[in-house]
């Protein structure tokens, strides 16, 4: 059941406590903080099942790397698959936990329980999001450390690596939120969320770089996310470019381009299957 946080000003006597909530920045973050901790008390009660995803996270990897580098690790391209598979793991584990989370709900009838809060829909979206978001980076950091430990390779810092890469984290975020927005009114989205996760594990680079590719196939790969947030990533650190190049040569312009399209397609799907789910009656149900 969504939080719902106390109204930002007294209530007047008689009154229901909804009457005076008005949506401001404080009371909007305090509904969301209530609903990203009731996320994390949820998601930290049963922590063995993380553990298991994150072992399964590192063997897989690991064993992919193996079977890549027909029978030894290639350390000269581990460096470029650990960023994209930090991307991936990022993206499948934080849409796995908003999309069940969110399924689960409706099936338990409690998602519409959340619309009895004065608090737009969206706000408490963008709160399961944080909590989604929090869990996708700690599984993603960790299953990043480990192999680098392992394989004992390093990924060399650069600043101007943090633009692209935040794109990356954006173009998840994004993602996540389109397959919310389709888990609202339909109950096949873990049917998209394993498809396109499994596409994004073959294609975003994270088996081998995207420069291996055949043509035809990176460029259909760039249309997934994260690859072209990986891609510019990739040039920053290991091929010495700057900001600059990358605009010039195109991979930023696109990767802005693409992260903005997809943040765009997000709200107005959520926006469109809520409004049919509210309308048809079937908040609570598929």
């Amino acid at each position: 059941m969504t939080s719902l946080a106390s109204p930002d000003t007294a209530r007047a006597p008689g009154r229901p406590a909804w009457a005076d909530w008005r949506l401001t920045p404080a009371t909007g973050l305090r509904v969301m903080s209530a609903e990203v901790r009731k996320g994390l008390l949820s998601q930290l009660a049963h922590p063995i099942g993380h553990i298991i995803t994150l072992v399964i996270s590192t063997m897989l990897y690991l064993g992919m790397q193996y079977v890549m580098g027909q029978g030894s690790l290639r350390r000269d391209l581990l460096p470029e698959t650990l960023v994209a598979i930090s991307g991936y793991w990022f993206l499948q584990y934080a849409s796995l936990v908003m999309v069940a989370d969110l399924v689960e709900e409706k099936r338990g009838g409690t998602y519409s329980q959340s619309h009895m809060s004065p608090a737009p829909p969206w706000v408490i979206m963008l709160g399961r999001l944080v909590t989604a978001s929090v869990m996708g980076l700690l599984v993603a950091l960790v299953a990043t450390l480990v192999p680098m430990l392992v394989a004992d390779v390093t990924i060399p810092l650069r600043p101007e690596a943090l633009l692209p890469y935040a794109l990356v984290i954006i173009n998840v975020l994004a993602f996540t939120f389109v397959l919310a927005a389709i888990a609202v009114s339909s109950p096949m989205v873990g049917a998209l969320h394993s498809l396109f996760t499994s596409l994004v594990i073959l294609l975003n680079g994270s088996m081998m770089p995207l420069g291996l590719y055949p043509d035809w196939l990176a460029v259909v790969a760039r249309f997934l996310p994260t690859t072209l947030g990986v891609e510019a990533t990739t040039k920053v650190l290991f091929e010495g470019q700057s900001l600059g190049d990358i605009w010039s040569d195109g991979t930023l312009p696109w990767l802005i381009a693409y992260t903005f399209a997809l943040v765009l397609f997000g709200g107005w799907l959520f926006a469109r299957n809520q409004r049919r789910a509210v309308r048809d009656g079937r908040l609570g149900q598929y």
